[in-house]
């Protein structure tokens, strides 16, 4: 998931997604815990995806209230 794609998403999609890629994160974990998962660049992936989402919120959020941090 490239930054262009996270910014042109509204705040409720924004949300959505994030919960989405946590419970992907838990499943992963889950996957390498049992012995599963094939691919550990995967886990890598979505917590960099999780971090991106997370940035845009809360550039969001500062933007919205005026004030910076």
């Amino acid at each position: 998931m490239k930054k262009i794609d996270i910014k042109s998403m509204t705040n409720n999609e924004l949300v959505s997604k994030l919960s989405d890629l946590k419970t992907e994160l838990f499943n992963l974990r889950f996957s390498l815990a049992t012995g599963n998962l094939s691919n550990n660049m995967q886990i890598k992936n979505v917590k960099k995806d999780i971090a991106r989402v997370k940035t845009i919120l809360r550039e969001r959020e500062i933007k919205a209230s005026g004030t910076r941090v």
